[in-house]
């Protein structure tokens, strides 16, 4: 087992869900069927011990999942867990097509201009299959800079750096 805070978040326990010792999860994963799928392994830290949980039965209900772990049989065994996190070590994440990023990996990038020009670190990425954007925090306060290849042309995840061709106007809309 990696070190907890090496980790990578793939769902919160919302809420137990009926008498049998199944949780409601919300998924912080794109692949909600192969991370939750009978067998697969996770941990959970409860009162400050990491512990493992390996999924006995899962389902999607409501666009959540609601899943058993081996082990819990009645909703008292899962009432401790409700509002913890679920993660994986890094090392068991999908490997993604080019192009294609976690969100952890670009959480704490520096972002600055094909110029030089620095913009900020990345704070969060919001978005889906519709289109993600960067929050980048810096000197002109919070930026919204729209992920996509034509405005963020180079990304380099092991230099933690995102070097941007900013449109005319994008930075300038949260200038103080």
């Amino acid at each position: 087992m990696a070190d907890w805070d090496e980790m990578v978040l793939i769902g919160r326990i919302a809420r137990p869900h009926g008498l049998k010792g199944h949780v409601v999860v919300n998924p912080e994963t794109d692949f909600v069927d192969e991370r939750f799928a009978k067998g697969s392994r996770m941990w959970t830290r409860v009162a400050g011990t990491v512990e493992p949980l390996t999924v006995a039965t899962s389902r999607v209900q409501g666009g959540r999942p609601v899943v058993a772990f081996e082990g819990f049989a009645k909703i008292e065994d899962v009432e401790r867990l409700a509002g913890g996190e679920l993660r994986i070590p890094e090392t068991e994440l999908q490997v993604l097509a080019a192009g294609n990023y976690y969100e952890h990996q670009l959480a704490g990038c520096t972002v600055e201009t094909i110029g030089g020009e620095q913009v900020g670190t990345v704070v969060k990425v919001q978005g889906g299959l519709a289109g993600s954007c960067l929050i980048v925090e810096g000197t002109r306060g919070e930026v919204l800079i729209p992920f996509v290849a034509t405005i963020c042309p180079e990304v380099d995840i092991e230099a933690r750096r995102i070097r941007i061709d900013p449109p005319e106007g994008l930075l300038e809309v949260n200038r103080k």
